[in-house]
């Protein structure tokens, strides 16, 4: 799964894919249309205090993979070859510039943040509003001709439906679909029905100033979508420090409690719709990802197809009752360790124990 980052010229793309990355776009050859991927960590205080408790031979977090996407432009054409781009990523995480810098030049002449916000929204409306617009033309053609097995009445009234709630600049992924019209849309990529991620990258001055924030949350209202607000320069400084105390202390001294690069790690896996189930032991820690909503078999399946084929059941340890109560046998000795069958949904932290056989 992919996250897109996508944005104007100079918005701090190719900064935060190093950041969080460590890939530098700038040097990084790609032969597919400049899009440039990089894999990054998750960063779960869960899996720094479960590896402080285990002392393991190992730790493995969770990652997530993301794209550094081509500029938004004023050239439609190349906009074209981006918006094509994007069908291919699972979240968009829109980089919005909110920083004043006089050395670095902006597509419009100015910094504003939510007038840039707009643009790239109304750039997804319309890529969507045009798509559905063309299957409305070629569904009053086909009306009336032999049936393929779609009623073209229903199908006719549903993009309608579509098309309406667009006009209204609206993103599809806010409007509530049932099974029937999942299908109808069965193979078409609509980018207004992608998760948004809007991260505002502002000036080292303005870090633990909320007011631009707030109101990005207020014209987002009707969206449904995620956000963080992230200064770059100051992430930079940041990521110079090797010693954990000096970290500490450099953000200490900023006011705030932890890096917005770690944040953005944990709020782009939500976006992604995926949480994190842990294993532990002497060997290793480890974070292993699934889709929220996913049964204990699939989760073993996360591990390997043998566990979810075999599943016979799952112990499970809350990641909670294991920090208050210190040990595993203190955990069970308080009878908080449960035994759990396939259907069990598994919940973001827990930890678990596989038994199979195959």
């Amino acid at each position: 799964m992919y996250i897109g980052l996508i944005g104007l010229p100079q918005a701090g793309k190719k900064t935060l894919l190093r950041l969080l990355t460590h890939v530098d776009a700038a040097s990084t050859a790609s032969s597919n249309g400049g899009v440039v991927p990089g894999v990054c960590p998750v960063r779960d205080p869960r899996v720094d205090r479960l590896t402080a408790l285990y002392k393991p031979k190992k730790t493995t977090p969770a990652t997530i993979q993301y794209l550094l996407m081509p500029d938004m432009t004023k050239d439609s054409a190349k906009n074209q070859e981006l918006l094509k781009a994007l069908q291919t990523v699972d979240v968009l995480a829109h980089v919005v510039r909110a920083f004043a810098d006089d050395t670095v030049f902006h597509l419009e002449g100015s910094v504003d943040p939510l007038r840039d916000i707009e643009t790239i929204h109304a750039e997804l409306i319309l890529n969507d509003l045009l798509f559905v617009e063309k299957r409305l033309e070629r569904i009053a053609k086909e009306h009336g001709r032999r049936s393929t097995g779609v009623d073209r009445t229903k199908e006719q009234a549903f993009f309608t439906k579509l098309q309406a709630h667009l006009n209204e600049s609206l993103p599809l992924r806010t409007l509530p679909l049932d099974v029937e019209e999942e299908k109808l849309l069965s193979g078409a990529t609509l980018l207004t029905r992608k998760p948004l991620l809007i991260i505002l990258n502002v000036g080292e001055d303005a870090v633990r100033d909320e007011q631009l924030l707030k109101q990005v949350q207020q014209r987002t209202l009707q969206q449904q979508v995620h956000l963080v607000q992230v200064s770059a320069k100051i992430e930079e400084e940041l990521s110079q420090l090797d010693d954990p105390a000096e970290r500490a202390a450099f953000l200490k001294e900023l006011g705030i409690a932890e890096s917005a690069i770690d944040r953005l790690t944990r709020i782009s896996y939500e976006a992604l719709g995926l949480i994190s189930y842990f294993t532990v032991g002497a060997d290793e820690v480890r974070a292993w990802t699934v889709r929220r909503g996913a049964c204990a078999a699939e989760a073993g399946g996360a591990i390997h197809s043998d566990i979810e084929r075999g599943f016979i059941r799952a112990e499970l340890m809350k990641y909670d009752d294991l920090m208050t109560l210190g040990t595993e046998q203190a955990v069970a000795g308080a009878g908080k360790v449960s035994l759990k069958g396939k259907e069990y949904v598994v919940e973001d932290g827990d930890i678990l124990n596989f038994r199979f056989n195959v």
